[in-house]
């Protein structure tokens, strides 16, 4: 039966008491990990966030009914305990903390007791998700998720703590604002009050932080939650947590070198690794060409070769017939694993189609001298060891090639990296490799729309010296647009924000807008943009991704408190749910159920 704790004040957490507390009385709270009855004593482990703590019980001590008491414990009560610090007796457990300690408990009271759980709270077992997340509150108990949440509190704090010295001031952006199509899906919210029109939650206080620069307020910061309706990855989530900012009267370099001092003060003070600035800055463009991806992994090499000039007028039509049409033909070479079986060569192709390739050509260079090349007889035997050498292949190794157009080369090729990469090894979750990437073209060409659509946002700022350009070939135009990448995962974007009416017209009429519809969307900010706008830029983190990467986690799920599964679901709660009909009525809400097809077997 469960006591009540009147009278008993906790005086410190498992892992706050220290040697230097041998001999005194400490009263602990928290949770039974462990009891082993040896007769006449008993020992039990006793955890809290802190970590654990070593008790054990003795008849004399803590007389016949405490003794008995101690006895019923099981995994998972909640207790608290008043007893004297020692020495342990026994072996110190070295890898505890308290490892050298115990206490010698004198009083114990059962604070609520427990069921068997449906799993065990240890860092260390494998548990099914879908279990894990039904039953989140006793996930979260487990030693590894609550140190993932204690870090990702100590960068919250932290992170206020750096921009408040730098002068930025921490303000608050609405949750429910208008609906603005361009980007992902909005998750919508009825209006009662204004029958048919619906809020939309903010998928990042982008419009707001602006309009904050626009009131003078000159260097904003917002832990801020944002929300997308979008499918869900390991690092996604239908709600998600931005470190967000916006800054007056700079250019890019000032807003690189503010972000740079934070991540280099985060991880100096969070997990003691310096990071060494300036942090290495790479164009979008040869991000793409070295590594076939605008948040290159550069922790290994691996890179990207073109051998488009090579092969174009070689025998095999894929290569030369790629070239023609005005696409590329690029290779990368895997040290190491020109010995791959079949079975492993055709999970090697079946990726690149799954990024769009039609095919892919290789060559094994096997360690026994032999090789396997299903393109070789399209070649002469010159051509083809031309080919080898000059992509440095050698014995041993696999070369791939990929030949199409410039963005399905670069997604399949730069898939195909990492997947080498991981295949041999390299991938150190803490090796921690940063790199700007920036001059981001500033627009792209959705075939689905048949229009020009902002790479970034439509307030992005192109670069001066391509706005001749932006009339003849929008595609050429480069932005002032700049992301932060950490081993291959983007951390956070920004770019230089439009101030100027004619650029931001132009921006408009670029993405098919006519002044009405841009109004329509967008006339707030407009209209305040005639008021006085100063020169300014910004940027937005991820939070959950940086505490994921400095954690070692390859879930944000395992960072972030109460997760969705991949359906944008709950298992907990069982959100999202239905409601009551009294409800949808309030809204003016009617759900229609649709008509399932009846198919014969």
């Amino acid at each position: 039966m469960a006591e009540s704790m009147k009278g008993l004040k906790r005086t410190h957490r498992c892992t706050e008491v220290t040697a230097a507390d041998i001999g005194t009385q400490v009263t602990l709270m928290g949770w039974v990990q462990k009891r082993r009855n040896l007769g006449s004593l008993i020992f039990v482990d006793l955890r809290d966030r802190s970590g654990l703590m070593q008790l054990y019980f003795e008849e004399e001590t803590i007389g016949t009914e405490g003794f008995e008491k101690a006895g019923s414990l099981r995994s998972e009560f909640v207790i608290a305990v008043k007893g004297t610090v020692e020495r342990r007796s026994g072996a110190v457990n070295e890898s505890l903390k308290t490892g050298e300690l115990e206490i010698k408990v004198t009083e114990l009271r059962i604070l609520s007791e427990s069921q068997t759980p449906p799993f065990p709270i240890d860092a260390d077992i494998t548990v099914k998700d879908d279990l894990r997340l039904k039953y989140r509150y006793l996930d979260l108990r487990r030693p590894n998720i609550q140190r993932n949440l204690m870090m990702r509190s100590k960068i919250a704090m932290l992170t206020r703590q750096f921009l408040a010295e730098e002068g930025f001031l921490e303000i608050e952006t609405p949750m429910l604002t208008k609906s603005t199509p361009e980007g992902a899906r909005d998750y919508l919210v009825p209006s009662r009050i204004h029958p048919g029109c619906f809020y939309a939650l903010p998928q990042s206080p982008q419009l707001f932080k602006q309009l904050l620069m626009v009131s003078g307020y000159d260097r904003y910061f917002q832990l801020a939650k944002c929300f997308r309706d979008e499918d869900l990855r390991a690092d996604r989530q239908p709600e998600f947590t931005q470190i967000d900012m916006e800054l007056s009267f700079v250019d890019v370099d000032d807003v690189i070198d503010v972000n740079e001092r934070l991540l280099a003060f985060l991880f100096k003070k969070c997990l003691g690794v310096d990071v060494s600035l300036p942090i290495q800055r790479m164009t979008w463009q040869e991000a793409m060409d070295r590594f076939g991806s605008d948040k290159p992994d550069l922790r290994f090499g691996m890179e990207i070769m073109d051998v488009s000039e090579m092969v174009k007028d070689c025998g095999f039509g894929v290569f030369s017939g790629a070239v023609a049409d005005g696409g590329v033909v690029r290779a990368v070479c895997a040290e190491g694993l020109g010995d791959v079986s079949s079975k492993k060569m055709k999970n090697i192709e079946k990726t690149a189609k799954d990024y769009g390739a039609k095919g892919l050509a290789y060559i094994q260079l096997k360690s026994d001298g032999t090789m396997k090349c299903p393109f070789a007889k399209f070649l002469s035997e010159e051509e083809l060891q031309k080919l080898i050498e000059a992509v440095g292949a050698k014995q041993g190794d696999l070369v791939v090639f990929a030949a199409d157009k410039f963005k399905v080369v670069c997604d399949v090729l730069g898939a195909l990296r990492l997947k080498f990469a991981d295949e041999l090894g390299l991938l150190d979750k803490f090796d921690y490799r940063f790199v700007w990437i920036t001059e981001f073209p500033l627009l792209e060409w959705s075939e689905e729309q048949g229009r020009y659509t902002a790479m970034h946002h439509p307030f992005t700022m192109p670069m001066e010296e391509d706005l001749e350009f932006i009339d003849t070939d929008p595609g050429r135009v480069r932005a002032k647009a700049y992301d932060i990448v950490l081993n291959g995962t983007e951390l956070g974007g920004g770019s230089v924000r439009i101030h100027q009416d004619d650029i931001q017209e132009k921006m408009f009429e670029c993405l098919g807008f006519t002044k009405e519809q841009a109004h329509e969307r967008f006339g707030f900010l407009l209209e305040a943009f005639k008021y006085g706008v100063p020169p300014h830029a910004g940027l937005a983190y991820g939070l959950d991704r940086l505490v994921m990467l400095m954690t070692g986690e390859d879930s944000i799920r395992d960072v972030i408190a109460f997760p969705k599964v991949k359906d944008a679901s709950c298992l907990m709660t069982n959100a999202p749910d239905v409601v009551d009909d009294k409800q949808l009525e309030e809204l003016h809400i009617a759900v229609t159920e649709e008509e399932k097809e009846q198919t014969a077997e």
